[in-house]
């Protein structure tokens, strides 16, 4: 059995069943129980939404609406490091597509996908809300806006520089 099949961890279903109850209605707990589960598992799969559905008394269909909605919620395996890349208006003016070609190019991938080492996942974003540092990004829980050719190299570089394990220090 895969760990996208497998059953919540027991304090993981303790930790959903607590937020649940911390609310008035349940489902208000639906984000934060979603995110708690990515942040231990790196996404969200069927079985884990079906899970955390039932703890929080809504049907999975209903669940997944509020994940696929949410754009920070992953439905799909990511790599360890995940870009979220804006592609606002802002941006576009800014060189955006210029630079998303550049890391396209380091990474060896496109948008919506993963290098082949699982250690990175070039995404885009509708927007960031760093417009008055566009063209920006998000790398991981990290905002990077002013970007230009060096900035993404910069970025290409500690990312390939990257680890399993963690970041050189």
């Amino acid at each position: 059995m895969s760990t996208a099949d497998a059953p919540l961890p027991p304090d993981l279903r303790s930790d959903v069943a607590a937020m649940a109850a911390a609310e008035h209605h349940a489902r208000m707990a639906a984000i934060p129980a979603l995110m708690a589960v990515q942040a231990r598992l790196g996404w969200v799969s069927d079985a884990h939404l079906a899970d955390v559905a039932g703890l929080l008394g809504l049907s999975p269909a209903d669940l997944d609406g509020v994940a696929t909605f949410f754009n920070l919620v992953f439905r799909r395996p990511v790599g360890r490091h995940v870009i979220m890349m804006c592609d606002s208006v802002s941006c576009w003016i800014m060189g955006r597509d210029a630079l998303c070609a550049r890391l396209c190019d380091r990474l060896g991938i496109r948008p919506g996908q993963t290098t082949a080492d699982g250690a990175v996942t070039l995404l885009p974003i509708v927007c960031l809300g760093h417009c008055d540092h566009a063209p920006a990004m998000l790398v991981d829980r990290t905002l990077h806006g002013d970007l230009d050719e060096a900035g993404i190299d910069r970025i290409a570089d500690a990312l390939a520089a990257d680890t399993p394990e963690g970041p050189p220090t």
